[in-house]
């Protein structure tokens, strides 16, 4: 019964993708070369080209790479595994386009290098795709843009041996829309820029949610998006301050309301990479603190029945187990198999519904492995916050004040503030009401 019922849902898939193809096929069609149309009619258009690209050799073989992103295009469309991720590929080189358009309207540049005359079989490929496209629609890089979207949908489906010979070739599709003399640097530049922003937009996993912030987040919120501004008004002294500017309003964003879903971490430990290369100047932040605070800090401590409270572990891991409470951190290189991850904001004291949730999970991985290391950055908050909630739960305390005093008889160096204290005595009280 199982496999007929896998054939249907299959076949589903399919047949949406097909649909997908006959709208996204002619829109882009009708909508890039139209584009392309009125903006040969336009007097205004100019070029931006650095002296130096005129030594980028041409390359007339890479024609065939640059035409087969039209065949990737297709395919990426049918080895989508559920609805899901189908929506939101189709939603991506959906924005895709209506971004790049808009774009070659509002910013009309135009190719300024003339191609060289090229014979044979790639000299025809060249004089197919003239009779489409002219040099018009340079900036952000369309071409660019569904390099990287279509690179991570095939990344997903593909073993490491794979994922290296594909990534290869992508990366020469990239490579060939500069030795193919089609886009001159900016339209590279601005097309990546554009890719990582529209598939950070729309992850493949988990949504945007938006929940309302207690003061003190409200409060970080603020300090991050000064950051941001200040970061931003430099950008006219280098286009480089655009990034950490757009990272740390990112980071306001997320403690104004949307919370652990701007670093989009999956229950294993990962954060999607689109969201590792937009916040990426905030991560290198985060790591470079926590490598200067944790200097005097133990990896872990044992709390009690097999529970350890440490710090976010960069290798190699005593327990069987890692219980993740870390939003900003990617799993990465850590040997440990056995990782669950509950995102918590740095900060930011956890809501009670947070630590009612965190401690189920914990239960859950506890029960199947017998050590179990409960981390967040440091190991001194979030994390020590939850470990106390546990010991409530589980009945090793009575009272708060004895699950923290507990917990520093062991891990002297645990940080809970008032705000803390308040909301496992709300967590407590709500704990006995429900019993």
């Amino acid at each position: 019964m199982i496999e007929p019922e896998l054939t249907q849902n299959r076949f589903s898939l399919q047949a949406q993708g097909v649909c997908w193809l006959l709208m996204l096929g002619p829109l882009f069609f009708l909508s890039y070369g139209q584009v392309n149309q009125f903006t040969a009619t336009r007097y205004d258009v100019g070029s931006m080209v650095f002296g130096w690209e005129s030594s980028i050799p041409f390359v007339p073989w890479t024609i065939v790479p640059y035409w087969s992103i039209d065949l990737l295009y297709g395919i990426s469309l049918f080895i989508c595994t559920s609805k899901q991720e189908l929506v939101r590929h189709g939603c991506r080189l959906f924005v895709a386009s209506l971004i790049a358009c808009a774009g070659f309207l509002l910013f009309p540049l135009k190719f300024s290098f003339v191609r060289p005359e090229t014979q044979g079989i790639f000299g025809w490929l060249f004089n197919q795709l003239e009779q489409f496209d002219l040099p018009y629609n340079q900036a952000p890089s369309l071409h660019i843009i569904l390099t990287w979207l279509l690179w991570l949908r095939f990344r997903q489906h593909l073993s490491k041996s794979a994922r290296f010979l594909f990534g290869a070739w992508f990366l020469l599709i990239a490579v060939s829309v500069l030795t193919t003399w089609q886009h001159h640097i900016i339209d590279v530049v601005s097309g990546i820029f554009v890719a990582v922003l529209i598939s950070y937009a729309i992850p493949m996993e988990g949504r945007w949610l938006w929940r309302r912030p207690s003061l003190p987040a409200l409060q970080l919120a603020a300090k991050y998006g000064a950051g941001g501004i200040l970061f931003l008004l430099a950008v006219p002294y280098g286009y480089l301050f655009l990034w950490p500017s757009v990272a740390l309003l990112m980071v306001a964003a997320g403690y104004a309301g949307l919370g652990v879903t701007i670093f989009q971490k999956s229950h294993t430990g990962h954060l999607s990479l689109s969201a590792r290369l937009v916040l990426l100047p905030y991560l290198i932040g985060a790591r470079c603190s926590k490598c200067w605070f944790s200097r005097k800090i133990p990896t872990s401590d044992v709390i009690c029945s097999g529970i350890a409270l440490g710090r976010f572990p960069d290798t190699v891991v005593q327990q069987s187990a890692v219980f993740d409470l870390t939003a900003e951190f990617h799993k990465g290189g850590c040997e440990s198999q056995n990782w669950l991850s509950y995102p918590l904001m740095d900060l930011v004291v956890p809501e009670v519904q947070d630590i009612r949730c965190a401690i189920a999970r914990l239960s859950q991985l506890h029960q199947t492995h017998d050590t179990v290391l409960v981390c967040c950055a440091l190991g001194l908050s979030r994390s020590a916050t939850v470990v106390a909630a546990w010991l409530l739960s589980t009945g090793h305390v009575k009272s708060v004040q004895q699950a923290i005093g507990f917990i520093k008889a062991r891990r002297p160096q645990v940080v809970l503030t008032p705000f803390h204290i308040q909301t496992l005595e709300r967590f407590r009280k709500e704990s006995q009401c429900q019993i």
